[in-house]
């Protein structure tokens, strides 16, 4: 089952995909049928049953007129949390380590990300029930960082990159009594400025402090452990850059499940009612083979358990807001 959201008639409301011509809208918002199968006990695919309206919309027209909305939301967005971690692939820190030493990182740096990744490998898939190695964590921002699919990625002036990251997303919601519950899976593009991260890894985190995107679709129920993708860009209508990518948990370092343990073991992260959007990291960037983007360009990621391709054109900003903060 894969759903989306979509703006209709004003309102915010999800809908069951039926083909990729046509979509079945629901009474309500992800979020809110979310919410009632946590509070009715039962499985997200009965609620969605139950919420079946007479109306069916045309899926090309939705994406053609950008009234696709990213597949879970939080009606305030403040209470969206944006985090991922990296460093979880097999070949992640190979292609962090070529990007670190393109720009003459010491040997010592470089270390620190291949002994975060070896801790990965020697502890991050542990017993179930036990949690294993940390991963490396990190902040994006809150839902006003989320972009919809189909719409513009924004680049700040600041930028000094601006490059995809085609990863996983992990979509769940907070219940009352605090437990974390795992809506489903969509597309993710991460997007970092890796330029600013190159500089010096401890610059990570301000790299991180972009825009993202996640969807079209919302997968819900199984995630198969062996997922094959395709990240390209696309400019003046072209391919300019094309690359395979692999993700599920047989070509990671860690297990969801220890990637999950190690985000909500923290109170904060276990507010109820929150939404909480975790990417779940790559091991493939257009950036490590040398491409810089340009206004226009489009990112097109693709999963097809996942369904529709994610696709975002880049717009880069000119004005340089004033943040000055002054006195009271």
């Amino acid at each position: 089952m894969r759903l989306i959201q979509c703006q209709h008639q004003g309102q915010v409301r999800a809908a069951l995909v039926e083909s990729d011509q046509q979509v079945h809208l629901l009474e309500s918002d992800t979020w809110t049928l979310a919410r009632r199968a946590i509070e009715a006990g039962r499985p997200l695919a009965d609620i969605v049953e139950a919420s079946l309206t007479e109306t069916r919309l045309d899926y090309p027209t939705l994406i053609a007129e950008r009234h696709l909305l990213p597949p879970l939301t939080h009606p305030d967005p403040a209470h969206c949390l944006v985090t991922g971690t990296g460093l979880t692939h097999l070949g992640s820190a190979d292609t962090r380590s070529a990007m670190h030493a393109k720009a003459q990182v010491s040997e010592e740096e470089m270390t620190d990300s291949m002994r975060m990744f070896r801790l990965g490998l020697e502890g991050g898939k542990p017993e179930p029930g036990q949690p294993g190695a940390q991963p490396e964590w990190f902040y994006k921002g809150d839902g006003s960082c989320v972009v919809a699919p189909e719409a513009d990625i924004p680049v700040p002036a600041f930028a000094q990159d601006a490059g995809e990251e085609p990863e996983l997303a992990g979509l769940y919601v907070i219940a009352d009594d605090g437990t974390p519950w795992r809506v489903g899976h969509a597309i993710g593009n991460e997007f970092s400025d890796h330029v600013t991260e190159r500089f010096n890894y401890l610059w990570l985190a301000h790299s991180k402090l972009r825009a993202c995107s996640f969807g079209p679709e919302l997968l819900v129920g199984e995630l198969p452990e062996h997922l094959e993708g395709v990240s390209r860009i696309v400019r003046n209508g072209e391919t300019l850059w094309e690359k395979p990518f692999l993700t599920g948990e047989a070509n990671m370092a860690h297990s969801l499940a220890n990637l999950e343990h190690h985000h909500f073991k923290y109170a904060g992260f276990r507010r109820p009612g929150d939404v909480h959007v975790h990417f779940f990291g790559t091991a493939t960037l257009s950036f490590a083979d040398g491409i810089q983007t340009r206004e226009g360009d489009r990112f097109e990621i693709e999963l097809p358990t996942l369904g529709r391709p994610l696709r975002n054109p880049l717009r880069f900003e000119t004005d340089t807001p004033d943040t000055e903060a002054k006195s009271l």
